[in-house]
């Protein structure tokens, strides 16, 4: 077996791809695709997404310390794709992409009525990073549509067709093979 040495580089992949929503008082909503998103805490339940600085979104996020990580479905690839590749100072991407805001509930940031999660979050800390900085927020409430719901009440997530992001292309998720616990699960 033989191994390659690279220089230092972001090579964790598949990530999550997500549109994020934000938007100042008396100014149109804008969305900014994140690739950089996760999970950092279960309780209280938190998030993180890195943002560069020069990017619109960022100082919206930074001053109104709000806002909303929508889920990308198979559906949504292109919208996704063409929000993060044009700015919000020149266009308004749900016009264009046809999308619809969605009042937040906890949050004075709309959602995306398209995707079929929303999480709602309030900044908690900003850590300046270099070329992105990390914004630390607390998961205020999580919106779900309810056409993935089935008759227990269950939400099915992975029925969505959700899609992740690596090395530069998008991916629709794919064939289940297994869950939490199977590799020790008695027989």
């Amino acid at each position: 077996m033989s191994k390659e040495l690279w220089k230092p580089g972001n090579m964790l992949y598949p990530v999550p791809v997500v549109m994020v929503s934000c938007k100042r008082e008396n100014e149109k909503p804008n969305i900014i695709t994140i690739a950089w998103a996760g999970t950092i805490c279960s309780d209280p339940a938190m998030v993180s997404i890195s943002v560069r600085k020069e990017r619109h979104s960022y100082d919206i996020i930074k001053e109104t310390g709000e806002f909303v990580i929508n889920l990308v479905t198979d559906k949504l690839t292109y919208a996704t794709d063409y929000c993060g590749v044009k700015s919000g100072k020149d266009v308004d991407k749900f016009k264009e992409m046809n999308l619809h805001a969605l009042d937040g509930v906890n949050v004075s940031v709309p959602n995306i009525a398209e995707s079929p999660l929303s999480i709602e979050c309030k900044v908690k800390d900003i850590i300046p990073l270099g070329s992105h900085d990390m914004f630390i927020a607390e998961v205020a409430g999580v919106l779900v549509d309810n056409a993935y719901m089935d008759e227990t009440g269950k939400f099915n997530l992975n029925s969505t067709g959700l899609v992740a992001y690596s090395h530069g292309e998008y991916f629709a998720l794919g064939e289940k093979l297994g869950k939490f616990g199977y590799s020790v699960k008695k027989k």
